[in-house]
């Protein structure tokens, strides 16, 4: 292989370990906030239904990467579902927090007693959504490396190297930002409402690529992958962390004040 190209495959896989990084963590803390109204044993046993999930859907996905680029329905699944997911937790959270304070209690109580396979269920299907949303954006950037080897499942075997690695890595770091997430949680309750915004706004992202998929056309095709949407999406990612962090410091001082 060419040293000029070895750079260019060694940067991208750097720059793509960092996105799906943060796509993990997106990941996390989804899966941190729908298992967290288990009891702890259960809670342990669903974050690694949720991690050998995360790691198989994005597998089967970078094998199905050449059909999930042509079926635009796909995308559009997964965006409806993850606003599903957002809407209906951000609902229930506020319904909580009009209702009595006892009522409330007895309804957790009742709430970590059951519901494990559906919470299991649920977690799978978000992992789903966000394998696709992560390697739609990993083909973004490594089908645009020069092809190196032959072809694999309709991908050139350099490029598909690249998309495994940057994938299965953005799984590893996942491991530990679940456990990470579900302490967080804990101390700052307000974070949960942030994450289901984020997402919402995951499920805008793969809206943004149903819109722009050739078949549909709404859009111009390049702008999901222009650098003015990618500073709006994370932009605004950033500012949802931030509100959804002070947010809960305000109000844990307002408590420990009262």
């Amino acid at each position: 292989m060419d040293t000029a190209v070895l750079l260019e495959y060694a940067w991208v896989l750097i720059v793509l370990i960092g996105l799906e990084g943060l796509l993990a963590a997106d990941n996390a803390v989804v899966l941190a906030v729908m298992v967290r109204h288990l009891d702890p044993v259960r809670r342990k046993k669903a974050l690694f239904y949720g991690l050998l999930g995360a790691f198989v859907f994005r597998v089967i996905a970078i094998l199905l990467l050449v059909w999930l680029v042509q079926w635009w329905w796909v995308q559009a699944l997964g965006a409806l579902y993850l606003f599903y997911v957002s809407i209906s937790h951000l609902l229930a959270l506020r319904k909580n927090k009009e209702e009595p304070s006892e009522e409330l209690a007895e309804k957790q109580k009742e709430k970590k007693q059951s519901g494990f396979w559906m919470t299991v269920l649920k977690v799978e299907l978000a992992d789903i959504a966000f394998a696709v949303d992560s390697i739609l954006a990993a083909a973004a950037i490594a089908l645009a490396l020069p092809a190196v080897g032959g072809d694999f499942f309709g991908v050139n075997a350099g490029q598909y190297t690249v998309m495994l690695i940057g994938g299965l890595i953005g799984v590893i770091i996942m491991r530990f930002f679940a456990n990470y997430f579900v302490e967080l949680l804990a101390k700052r309750p307000s974070l949960e409402v942030a994450a289901f915004v984020i997402v919402g706004w995951v499920g805008v992202k793969l809206s943004v690529l149903t819109l722009a998929h050739e078949a549909v056309g709404i859009i111009p095709a390049e702008f999901p992958h222009s650098t003015t949407w990618k500073i709006i999406f994370w932009a605004v990612m950033v500012i949802i962390v931030l509100v959804g962090w002070f947010a809960g410091s305000k109000k844990t001082e307002q408590t420990k004040e009262a």
